[in-house]
């Protein structure tokens, strides 16, 4: 721990997210202020940058103490399960779900509704790849034949 906090590497890192941090928090918290009437502008700003200040400071001492639960709470196929295991078996489930319904949504569209994302294969792409539909060019009121037969 020691060499951690003497290597100049962690001190560079921690620097520039703590101005990514600040620079970030205070312009989404200008967006957000902006759209406020001008006499509640700056107590909207300084609250904001204020419980943006402890909330940060609240999700570091959270982090810190998930890290601490490494105490084996149960054994699965020979395996230690910790509190800290669960929290991230449950995370990761989660950004599964969640992924998958971010690219289940544009590709189905809502239950019940037809996706505008998608549109349907027309009768003359169905079931065939571009060379199929070059090689045997057809119309629905004729049968296909080979291109050279059908040269347009």
């Amino acid at each position: 721990m020691m060499e951690l906090l003497a290597d100049p590497q962690a001190w560079i890192a921690f620097g520039t997210l703590t101005a990514l941090e600040l620079v970030l928090g205070i312009v989404f918290i200008s967006i957000l202020v902006a759209k406020l009437p001008k006499e509640q502008q700056a107590m909207a700003r300084r609250i904001g940058l204020f419980m943006a200040m402890f909330m940060r400071i609240g999700l570091l001492l959270v982090l810190s103490w998930i890290i601490g639960l490494v105490a084996p709470l149960f054994t699965v196929l020979n395996q230690e399960i910790s509190g800290r295991d669960l929290i991230l078996i449950a995370g990761g489930l989660f950004l599964i779900w969640k992924s998958t319904g971010e690219i289940h949504q544009p590709l189905e569209g809502e239950e019940g509704h037809a996706s505008t994302a998608v549109k349907p294969p027309s009768p003359r792409s169905s079931c065939r790849s571009w060379w199929w539909t070059w090689c045997f060019r057809w119309t629905p009121s004729s049968p296909p034949s080979a291109w050279w037969m059908n040269w347009r």
